[in-house]
């Protein structure tokens, strides 16, 4: 890893530190983005069985393990976030003093140190998940190639994004009124100005968090691309949008019916060689 990356990366650890009290209260188990968009997608390509060791790559306040860990899933669960894991650990002791949750194995790891990777044990997982977390990451390759070793033969990857195409910084929400033939109509669209290039930038995962976080754009040609140079093949994958019946919300111009068409998240799985 190149020394600028090494920078971002050590910056987005320790915003996310900072953040992580705040991110917890807004989030807790779950938005609209979580239950409507990512996880319905995530389990049908998932699709977990009971007794199966899976990796959660990033997982945050652990909110994934724990749905996981529901579902009879032998969860080892990561952050680089040492606050994250904290918090992580809070909520899967609650439930599990209340007789909800199975024990997660919590740790913090860098996902960009393939040698602390490699480290979980080589073919100890069934299938890994990394959902929203991947745009936070300074570099993915180091991961990618690491999984190819820590998943059995035929293991999965499902992974969920910002939908690279038409969720970044470089769109804007738009409205356009016509007039024609005497009626009004309103038509919601997304203007993108950029795509090809990747970038990071500055961003909000949540509006009013303490600070920002740097988010790492890949185009999907980068993004599968570290996947495929890694042994994967590419063999499911959802676009999920907001039904045309969700409710819209204050703001008219926020991603919910309005924008029905449009999906504002990724989701795919990649699979290892058999």
């Amino acid at each position: 890893m190149s020394a600028d990356l090494k920078h971002a990366n050590e910056e987005t650890r320790q915003v996310w530190n900072d953040n992580a009290g705040f991110w917890d209260e807004r989030m807790g188990e779950g938005n609209d983005f979580v239950e409507t968009l990512v996880w319905p997608a995530t389990m049908r390509l998932l699709v977990p069985q009971a007794g199966e060791h899976i990796l959660d790559i990033a997982c945050g306040n652990g909110l994934s393990s724990r749905r996981l860990a529901k579902l009879g899933v032998n969860v080892t669960a990561f952050d680089f976030a040492a606050e994250m894991i904290a918090i992580a650990r809070k909520r899967a002791e609650a439930q599990g003093e209340a007789g909800q949750t199975p024990k997660i194995d919590y740790r913090v790891l860098d996902a960009t140190d393939g040698a602390a990777l490699l480290a979980l044990g080589v073919g100890q997982f069934d299938s890994a998940i990394c959902n929203m977390a991947l745009f936070d990451m300074a570099e993915i390759k180091p991961l990618l190639h690491a999984l190819g070793s820590l998943l059995r033969p035929g293991g999965r990857f499902v992974f969920s994004v910002l939908h690279p195409c038409f969720n970044s910084s470089r769109m804007a929400h738009t409205a356009e009124v016509d007039y024609a033939n005497g009626d009004v109509t309103t038509t919601y669209a997304v203007k993108v100005s950029g795509y090809l290039t990747a970038t990071s930038e500055y961003a909000q995962a949540i509006f009013g968090q303490p600070r920002k976080q740097l988010v790492f754009h890949r185009p999907l040609y980068e993004l599968l691309g570290a996947g495929f140079e890694a042994g994967f093949v590419l063999d499911g994958m959802e676009e999920p949008g907001f039904p045309p019946d969700h409710p819209a919300g204050k703001n008219r111009l926020g991603w919910g019916a309005n924008f029905s068409e449009i999906p504002p998240v990724l989701v795919a799985r990649l699979k290892g060689k058999s």
